[in-house]
């Protein structure tokens, strides 16, 4: 129940942030404020019986000012409620922005008293009992091995020592509390990659180094915090362990998830599997060396002698085992009649069944890494225990090495489990099915393969572990909706059928802008005659004077687009690939503001997120609808099940998602109320075919030039 002192609270903090900001009130963001409100008070008491799920989901267009919303209407719920707010971005820019902007603004215009804390992941952090063994070890061959060797190299002596040496000063002066973001140089990758942990290699608190850990000095101040900002990714991490092993349990939690759109998409890479034959063969052999190296040091301690016994005869096992599922892959690979799209081979198993011949390795590869999932967490227990025994027999520091590479080893074999279980079923019976496919990775000459798992839903993940448990959700993002409706976030999701729904009034007069078909003699089906069109079309579309941001959907027709028309442009043209994306902004904004002219050709990745406000960009034209990637696994396996049952894949999953992905695109014109400009879509299937009439209905009502 919504009582009146909480609507009071709401609207006393909304009042002052408005005349102490001299804000214009936004009917849209006062619907944001009711319904987060309303939707908050469905959280039971404890002692009252679950009623509608208090789950909302609300698209509000740019401009709406969905940070204040969200915040004056959750903060007070969650105080009254006793429950810990978690916010999460879909990015850690936009987490930081929160913390050290928006959140210090709201807490000093609203009248509102709250504290809030920042939650990173361990890598954010950096590892102080690896900096000692680092530099203790100074130049000599380093007792720790790398976790992931086939995904981030080893950094030399050379080029690290310096940095951890520094790092280990700043610590010991105060001068850094060991976070990434705030070291004020940069850090090549491999580099913090070598001197970070993960939760499989941390002793938590048995660690010597604990009362100076600022991984765990950070986690201690979300402990009294009201507010917990955080990401997406984290959040997920959190609930993909259970709840509550990071963040405050699911159950005294009110979530908010801005940029919401990112949900389902980040829930499926959380609990997506994989296995890289060739590289998994390689740790599990220098396991076995390393385990040799740890058998005398380790042998005042009998227990830890006894659980090292039967590792090395169990690692030979399993690279036998792996070496026999490379060839059985490779079998299915030679008899597959594969058509290649691009340089990477994928075979992706239809309907995620598993042939077989792969299903009898992958039952053996689960049995022999069970045992040694079994085998690495018995060590790692004895060793843990003898971080807290004086009388272990062994030095302290040796012990934390090779607890530090055993874990390394636990997390790696957990990670190879998953995967084979997923392959040592036939996939029979699964509703929907799971996408299962196999990649051929080559590599100066050499090859590979990459088994992969991932549920084509995020709907059962995010029913087990959020909506079914969190107090409270909120969702929400300029784009959720997609042909006018919430079905493709329900499909996608699983949030609750009797959630709350929401599409609030946006602030844009979107009037300003106009929409525009121009003739075309093609259509994007024939590649070729698309890209001579483009090349022929665009010199005469854009005015080489003002900005402009050209959206592709594919690589290549943008660098031939690029080719063709370059010369026209004398230079002016921005090209992704280039430079990073953040150096095309800058140069991009900094020619707009000499007075020059400035195209940026782009892909996906500029046509979400990207803004640019004003006379920083005036012009943005689509080259096409842009459909999914065909060759997608995901996509493929999503749609192959819909199609299974009758229905419509082309229109149930491609048409919302291509719907979605042209509202994204075409929001990177008008970013403020007084934005104006041109969007041209050269695309005429949007106006000749059935589907195209439904995409485009569901636009904002921009101005139509249809020719």
């Amino acid at each position: 129940m919504l009582s009146e002192d909480i609507k009071g609270s709401i609207r006393d903090a909304y009042n002052a942030i408005v005349e102490s900001k001299s804000l214009t009130p936004r009917w849209g963001q006062r619907q944001m404020i009711a319904e987060i409100a309303n939707t908050l008070s469905r959280i039971p008491a404890d002692d009252e019986d679950a009623g509608l799920p208090a789950v909302c989901v609300i698209e509000a267009g740019t401009g709406t000012g969905k940070t204040i919303a969200y915040a004056v209407a959750a903060i007070p719920m969650a105080q009254a409620l006793n429950k810990r707010l978690v916010v999460a971005t879909a990015t850690i820019a936009l987490q930081e922005q929160f913390v050290n902007k928006d959140l210090p603004d709201i807490r000093q215009s609203s009248g509102m008293n709250f504290s809030f804390a920042l939650a990173k992941g361990r890598r954010r952090y950096v590892c102080l009992s690896k900096l000692d063994r680092h530099l203790a070890e100074g130049q000599g061959a380093s007792t720790l091995i790398p976790l992931y060797p086939d995904e981030m190299g080893s950094p030399t002596g050379t080029d690290a020592l310096p940095i951890y040496d520094a790092m280990l000063q700043a610590l010991g002066r105060g001068e850094w509390d060991g976070d990434k973001d705030n070291w004020p140089d940069s850090v090549p990758e491999d580099v913090w990659y070598g001197a970070t942990t993960d939760h499989s290699q941390c002793s938590g608190r048995r660690c010597p180094n604990i009362s100076q850990c600022s991984f765990y000095r950070a986690r201690d101040e979300l402990q009294s915090a009201d507010i917990i900002v955080t990401n997406h990714d984290l959040v997920l991490s959190d609930l993909a362990l259970g709840g509550g092993a990071i963040l405050s349990a699911p159950e005294d939690s009110i979530y908010v998830f801005d940029e919401g759109h990112h949900l389902p998409d980040k829930a499926l890479s959380h609990f997506s599997s994989y296995c890289r034959l060739n590289s998994t063969i390689t740790w599990l052999q220098d396991s076995k060396k390393t385990l040799a190296q740890a058998a005398p040091t380790l042998v005042a301690m009998d227990a830890a002698q006894r659980a090292i016994q039967p590792l090395p005869a169990q690692l030979d096992e399993a690279v036998a085992a792996l070496q026999v599922a490379e060839q059985t892959v490779a079998t299915l690979f030679d008899e597959t009649d594969m058509p290649v799209h691009r340089e990477e081979q994928q075979l992706r198993l239809e309907h995620g069944l598993v042939p077989a011949s792969l299903m009898q390795i992958a039952t053996t590869l689960t049995g022999l890494f069970q045992k040694l999932e079994s085998s690495f967490s018995r060590l790692e227990t004895i060793l843990e225990d003898a971080l807290d025994d004086d009388y272990a027999g062994l030095d302290k520091s040796d012990i934390e090495a090779w607890h530090i590479n055993v874990g390394g080893m636990l997390g790696r074999a957990e990670a190879a489990l998953a995967l084979w279980r997923e392959y040592a079923v036939s996939g029979q019976g699964e509703i929907p099915p799971k996408a299962r496919w196999i990649t051929l990775l080559s590599s100066a000459g050499a090859f590979g393969f990459e088994l992969r798992c991932s549920p084509v839903l995020a709907a059962d993940i995010l029913q087990d572990c959020l909506w079914s448990r969190a107090a409270g959700v909120i969702v929400t993002s300029a784009t959720i909706t997609a042909l006018n409706s919430f079905d493709r976030f329900q499909l996608h999701s699983g949030a609750p059928v009797d959630a709350n729904y929401k599409v609030v009034a946006s602030p844009f007069n979107y009037a300003n802008a106009t929409f525009t078909v121009p003739p075309m003699d093609c259509e994007p089906g024939d590649a070729q005659a698309h890209t001579d069109a483009l090349i022929q079309q665009l010199p005469t579309i854009l005015d080489h004077s003002e900005s402009s941001l050209v959206l592709f959907s594919s690589r290549r027709q943008m660098q031939e687009v690029y080719q063709g028309v370059t010369g026209e442009f004398g230079g002016r043209i921005l090209m992704q690939g280039d430079y990073s994306k953040q150096e095309i902004l800058r140069r991009h904004k900094q020619a707009i503001d000499d007075g020059e002219g400035s195209v940026i050709f782009g892909l996906a990745s500029f046509a979400e997120g990207v803004d640019l406000p004003g006379d920083y960009c005036r012009h943005v034209v689509i080259a096409k609808i842009p459909f999914a990637v065909p060759d997608s696994p995901l996509e493929a396996a999503l749609a192959e099940w819909v199609e299974a049952q009758g229905r419509n894949a082309f229109m149930e999953i491609s048409v919302p998602d291509a719907a979605l992905r042209l509202v994204q695109a075409s929001g990177r014109l008008l970013r403020t109320e007084e934005d104006t400009g041109r969007i041209t879509l050269m695309d005429r299937r949007i106006l000749t075919k059935r589907y195209g009439r439904v995409i485009l209905d569901s636009l904002p009502p921009f101005q139509r030039v249809l020719k």
